[in-house]
């Protein structure tokens, strides 16, 4: 019998054929609505789910993030039915594969809010709620855009609270379709109509409440993105405060009403005509009171003796001038003469120091030969040497006849005064 191995040209390893699986399975299912029965749910120390979904046939494992498992709202719960949103992942460690749960519910929930978590998920990774990205608010608009049916309580609303808050602001409806077929088509153009137009400073998009297939014009993704396009700042008003949608998350402000949308828009007139009132009192008052203080300050300087006597201010002003100029003289007169007596010492200090000034004290510069060299000892000299002498007035010349080297000065005049 041949050997079975003798046509195979590759052996994979075990990390390969598993990474073969991971990326056929990765790659070829998408992110997939799942419903199924909870098994062997296991919430993990670390806030990690993990749990099985399982119907009569069949079982799968799934695994729900901790960042995750945090929004949920509901408590998940051995054997009740759930819908999970997710991917399949391979675990190439044990070699299983499992889904990573993205989003879970309690079956039951509806198509609509299945394909509206979809959406939702879909445009926040897109980043369309992104706060970063939401423009502010003008805070006195002149033209406000609004974005409604014409006969819906919606539109009675925002009127009659812009009017009660701010009746000068200018109301501009663009009637929409707000449920039903076409409805979405209809609220995504007049978002671009009003940006084609320009000539408003912030859009109010909404309608009243209702159930959710009511309000799911505003959850279709076509209004999402015309509301992200908008250059115009936006607010979205749908429904009621326990309403949310779509067009909630992506618009730069969300009311909870239409009503409150209108209260959001504009400040109470009432209220900024009592600031600036107050504000102009304030300003009044302070003009008046910087008034009476220069006033003041003028009949102080008009009291004073300068303006009474202005001539008498200037003769003293003169005189101290005068007495300034004097205080200079002096001081001047002063600095030169002792600048004059330290001329004087530093004169005598060179004179005492000059060789002729000590000459004449009665000492005398011997120099010798041709070289004129000073002579300083009398180890210099020789017999018969020809010398100058230098006195303090005159010089003569000699020739040496003795030489005394170890006698001084003082010598010489103690054997005179022995004599």
């Amino acid at each position: 019998m041949p050997d079975s191995t003798e046509n195979i040209h590759h052996f994979y390893t075990v990390s390969e054929i598993t990474r073969e699986i991971k990326e056929l399975l990765e790659l070829n299912i998408p992110t997939i609505w799942v419903q199924g029965e909870l098994s062997g749910f296991l919430h993990h120390s670390s806030g990690h789910l993990y749990f099985s979904l399982k119907d009569k046939d069949a079982q799968i494992a799934c695994v729900m993030w901790k960042s995750r498992a945090l929004a949920l709202p509901f408590t998940p719960q051995n054997g009740i039915k759930v819908n999970v949103y997710g991917a399949v992942r391979v675990y190439e460690k044990r070699g299983t594969y499992q889904l990573d749960i993205l989003r879970m519910a309690p079956a039951g929930i509806g198509e609509l809010q299945l394909l509206y978590e979809a959406l939702k998920e879909k445009l926040y990774s897109e980043g369309l709620f992104d706060a970063s990205r939401k423009k502010p608010l003008p805070s006195f608009p002149e033209r406000i855009g609004i974005v409604t049916s014409p006969t819906g309580a919606a539109i009675r609303d925002i009127v009659t609270v812009l009017n009660r808050r701010f009746p000068s602001v200018v109301k501009i409806l663009r009637p929409t379709l707000v449920q039903g077929d076409g409805a979405a088509e209809d609220i995504a153009r007049a978002i671009e109509d009003f940006n084609d137009y320009q000539d408003v400073d912030v859009l109010i998009i909404g309608r009243g409440g209702g159930s959710l297939e009511d309000l799911w014009a505003f959850n279709e993704e076509k209004v999402a993105r015309a509301i992200f396009s908008s250059a115009i700042p936006t607010i979205s008003a749908v429904g009621h405060e326990i309403d949310y949608t779509i067009s909630d998350f992506v618009a730069d402000k969300r009311a909870p009403t239409p009503s409150a949308a209108a209260e959001l828009v504009v400040p109470v007139a009432a209220d900024i005509k009592t600031t600036i009132q107050r504000l102009h009192k304030r300003c009044c008052t302070a003009v008046l009171t910087e008034l009476g203080s220069r006033r003041d300050r003028l009949a102080r300087m008009r009291k004073s003796y300068a303006f009474r006597r202005p001539l008498d201010a200037l003769l003293e002003y003169r005189q101290g001038i005068d007495d300034l100029s004097h205080v200079i003289q002096m001081n001047t007169l002063h600095i030169v003469e002792r600048l004059r007596e330290k001329i004087k010492l530093c004169a005598m200090r060179i004179d005492s120091t000059h060789p002729q000034t000590i000459l004449k004290r009665g000492y005398a510069i011997v120099r010798k030969g041709k070289a004129a060299t000073i002579v300083r000892r009398a180890a210099e000299l020789a017999r018969n040497d020809s010398v100058d002498v230098y006195l303090g007035t005159g010089s003569f010349s000699g020739i040496v006849s003795t030489i005394r080297e170890h006698d001084s000065i003082l010598n010489w005049h103690a054997e005179r005064e022995t004599e």
